[in-house]
């Protein structure tokens, strides 16, 4: 059965329910669940896990690439990098995220509505939300970190903000090199274009990428595309 709408928002739609008619939350998820034709929210998430592109993801990414994950605001691309990074942690490797746009408690958060839980992600985790985030800083802080780590950057279009971090095209090719020299699969959110909502097209491409500055593309080895519940993956020409 295909879901009516992507699991973080019909998480969503359950805490307005909640909050409208005065139900526990637990309560309203149920009864989202069974719109979606399952018996209750555990059921319909046990079914989801098993659909979730993360773990295919997760395996197709070669260590020591970087992938870029793309979407429009609000059609999931944070929620996939987390995925994948939750997955990689289940099987005991280590993870880092670095974000120039949540707080570190709301990154915290969205792991624990993946059901992040201690026993179930072996691999160490560290959050960093510091406003120094670009290459340097990113290369720096992982500089001991082993072959299969997932780093997840959110998100490219921050990375050179301030005028006195180098330019974007700079930063990718040391991310780039770090991440092939130390065997990182390092995962960067991209932002779409606008245009792209009148595009006659189900899905963004690389053509959609928003780059207020120039930046070499062909860096990345892989590329995530994310719009109303689809995803494509496509590799580098």
């Amino acid at each position: 059965m295909r879901l009516s709408a992507p699991i973080f928002r019909l998480k969503r739609k359950a805490k307005v329910l909640s909050r409208h008619i005065d139900i526990p939350l637990s309560a309203a998820l149920d009864r989202i669940a069974q719109e979606e034709g399952f018996q209750s929210w555990s059921h319909l998430a046990a079914k989801a896990d098993r659909r979730t592109p993360a773990r295919r993801l997760l395996h197709s990414f070669a260590p020591g690439g970087l992938v870029l994950i793309g979407a429009r605001p609000g059609h999931g691309k944070t929620l996939l990098a987390l995925e994948i990074l939750t997955e990689a942690r289940a099987a005991g490797r280590a993870g880092y995220v670095f974000s120039l746009e949540m707080t570190e408690d709301q990154a915290r958060r969205h792991l624990e509505n993946l059901h992040a839980k201690p026993q179930e992600t072996s691999g160490r985790l560290v959050l960093d939300t510091s406003e120094a985030i670009c290459a340097a800083h990113i290369v720096a802080r992982t500089k001991d970190a082993e072959p299969g780590t997932v780093v997840v950057v959110d998100y490219l279009q921050l990375l050179d903000q301030r005028r006195s971090h180098p330019d974007l095209d700079r930063q990718l090719a040391d991310l780039e090199a770090a991440a092939r020299q130390r065997g990182l699969v390092l995962v960067l959110l991209s932002q779409i274009d606008r245009s792209f909502e009148r595009a006659p097209r189900a899905l963004p491409d690389i053509g959609d990428i928003r780059l207020p500055n120039p930046a070499d593309l062909t860096r990345f080895s892989r590329f995530c595309f994310l719009h109303q519940g689809e995803i494509r993956v496509d590799s580098a020409a």
